[in-house]
């Protein structure tokens, strides 16, 4: 509790300093007489004669009375050492916000362990499908298969991949595994809560926002629907264009997000995300007549990929309409069903389209490994992409999609020698810097104006004159100012 008279601190508010030392007029006297008050103490520490170290009412004289102070020295000792372990508990609590161990810094230190796995997830996904498209999987020629091959022979065989809605269908069948992991997490961080206590509270979630069990499986069949469409255009557009342009052009949805929010989530409206959303488009427009208009199918490919983008947008726009606020639970268990819907009702489509000889698949040898390799790196990624901003800033998970561009280009320029020049740089340029202008914040300005009213007092600071040096005391927190004189000295 704080007394009268103190005086807090900056970085100690809430200091309790000892008590002021009631001197009577026995003390004047023996002060005058010049007793070593503090050498007939029988214990404790000797200390001087001032306020800020009362003395104690054992402390006495055999020829004068004793002395009167309020509180004793023992209390006042006892005090003193008691808030000085609470200022260093709270000092240890809070944390210092330049030390590397501060809330912040270990954030940013999560924050850069999230971007560098989604990165590497989702260059793992679209490496793994675009390699799918290129590889020939003749059979095995050997004894054992001759028998094989003939019976084969009678009917059509090919030896290319080329099944972009069954790779679309076979990689959000692992959406299942979303509850799942979620449950072993949380049996693991609360172990006084069952399995079944966490699933009932996200249902119970659910049907407090008025979801029936109807309603809620058919929001995510549409959703469904909506998210095999996103993944079969991404995967069609892979057959089409380099790994690079189609993770460029995917980067996109940003700016589509930001749109949509702002024309049915009525977001606040900022300037630069429109500017930034023209820039973007203009990227897609470059890399869409990047190797002319005729003669190629570029410019098919770059449309399902922006359109991809687009989709993208509108499922996690159309969630957040849909679904409202939902925790980290509720997520889980909607991409959960949302697997268990894909697999429930859309193999037939794969079958037919198959049956038909729309999508061709190898005959002898199927891809399965980099079909489950791509898989995984797509769970991964998308769980990173959903809860990533639990243990960081949104900002770090965002910027994955960006930094993903110079990492597949890397590898496209090792694996496959691409050469990356003209209006194909250009546009992935221009969509990094709409990427870019999309990511800042709503009040951008306002950190414009303190970094120019920092550096204004830095140069001040610095200049050759010297007028006006602001240096902070770091042990009270107070900012010292040192005026010079003409003459150079610190007044």
């Amino acid at each position: 509790m704080a007394r009268d008279g103190d005086v807090p601190t900056i970085f100690n508010p809430k200091r309790v300093r000892a008590p002021s030392v009631i001197i009577t007029s026995e003390e004047v006297v023996e002060a005058d007489r010049g007793i070593d008050v503090e050498r007939e103490r029988p214990n404790g520490p000797p200390t001087p004669l001032s306020p800020r170290a009362p003395l104690t009412p054992q402390t006495s004289v055999s020829s004068a009375p004793p002395l009167t102070t309020q509180p004793s020295l023992q209390h006042t000792f006892s005090e003193s050492a008691a808030s000085s372990q609470d200022e260093e508990r709270q000092v240890q609590n809070k944390g210092c916000p330049r030390s590397c161990c501060s809330r912040i810094a270990k954030k940013i230190y999560y924050g850069v362990c999230v971007t560098f796995t989604l990165v590497a997830s989702w260059v793992t996904v679209t490496h793994c499908i675009k390699y799918l498209y290129l590889q020939d999987y003749s059979p095995i020629h050997s004894a054992d298969f001759s028998m094989f091959n003939n019976y084969t022979s009678r009917f059509r065989t090919h030896h290319l991949y080329n099944a972009p809605f069954f790779t679309a269908w076979f990689c959000t069948n692992w959406l299942i595994l979303f509850y799942p992991i979620y449950l072993m997490v949380m049996l693991i961080h609360n172990k006084c809560k069952s399995a079944n206590a966490i699933a009932c509270d996200a249902f119970n979630d659910f049907k407090e926002k008025g979801f029936t069990f109807a309603r809620f499986l058919s929001r995510c069949a549409l959703f469904c629907f909506l998210w095999v469409v996103t993944i079969y255009m991404y995967t069609y557009s892979l057959k089409i264009l380099l790994s690079t342009d189609v993770v460029a052009l995917f980067a996109t949805n940003v700016s589509c997000i930001y749109l949509l929010s702002w024309v049915i989530l009525h977001e606040q409206f900022v300037g630069v995300r429109i500017v930034a959303a023209i820039l973007c488009d203009t990227g897609i427009a470059l890399l869409a007549y990047m190797d002319g208009i005729t003669g190629n199918s570029t410019l098919g490919g770059v449309v399902l990929a922006a359109c991809a983008a687009a989709g993208f947008a509108i499922f996690k726009v159309l969630f957040r309409k849909v679904m409202g606020e939902v925790n980290t639970g509720q997520r889980a268990l909607f991409f959960s069903i949302l697997g268990i819907v894909n697999a429930t009702l859309l193999w037939p489509v794969c079958l037919a389209l198959y049956l038909t000889g729309t999508e061709l698949l190898p005959a002898h040898r199927m891809p399965w490994m980099h079909l489950l390799i791509a898989s995984v790196a797509l769970l991964v990624f998308h769980m990173g992409f959903q809860f990533g901003n639990l243990v960081t800033y949104n900002i770090f998970v965002s910027l994955a999609l960006i930094v993903a561009v110079p990492v597949s280009a890397a590898l496209d320029v090792v694996l496959y020698g691409v050469c990356f020049e003209g209006m194909k740089l250009s546009g992935i340029i221009l969509i990094a810097v709409g990427f870019s202008l999309v990511m800042l914040p709503d009040n951008w300005p306002d950190y414009i104006m303190r970094l120019l009213r920092w550096s204004r007092r830095r140069q001040r600071g610095n200049d050759g004159s010297g007028r006006n040096r602001d240096t902070v005391d770091y042990r009270t927190g107070y900012i010292r100012s040192h005026l010079r004189s003409p003459s150079g000295r610190v007044r």
